[in-house]
């Protein structure tokens, strides 16, 4: 793997979590958006990633098989977990029976989504600078 491959992976892996990071600040946004059925109601989304490989090449010099490889968003799924109706029959989006239906978008754990999303784009960052200055620092190495 070149030093400029580097880029490519972590660069992925930024756009990936900037995804999860968006994704999960939509999720905190509607968190108490109501509405009056099951049908209306805001439903909290996952973006699921997926490994990303390019075509597999073969180094003349060892004959071993480099890949680049990085990660992909694969796609944005709904969660499955059951809505919150809740009993409130003075509120105006209340139905005929007096519910209200809320998201299923847990708080605490959109929290933790958050965390980890700007960690490990943090990391990715990190992953970066450094490549950036082995790379200064190789071009130095001929200089007297």
């Amino acid at each position: 793997m070149s030093l400029m491959q580097i880029f490519d992976i972590a660069g992925s892996g930024m756009s990936a979590q900037s995804l999860r990071l968006n994704t999960t600040a939509s999720n905190m946004a509607n968190v108490n958006s109501a509405a009056s059925s099951a049908e209306q109601t805001y439903r909290a989304r996952h973006p699921v990633f997926a490994p990303m490989v390019k075509d597999a090449m073969t180094d003349m010099f060892s004959g071993s098989l480099s890949a680049s490889t990085g990660v992909r968003v694969a796609g944005i799924v709904e969660d499955a977990r059951p809505l919150q109706p809740r009993f409130e029959p003075g509120n105006p989006m209340a139905n005929e029976e007096g519910f209200v239906y809320y998201p299923n978008v847990d708080i605490v754990e959109e929290m933790t989504n958050m965390i980890s999303s700007s960690r490990a784009f943090q990391l990715n960052v990190d992953v970066m600078t450094a490549a950036r200055t082995m790379m200064q620092r190789v071009m130095t190495l001929g200089q007297a």
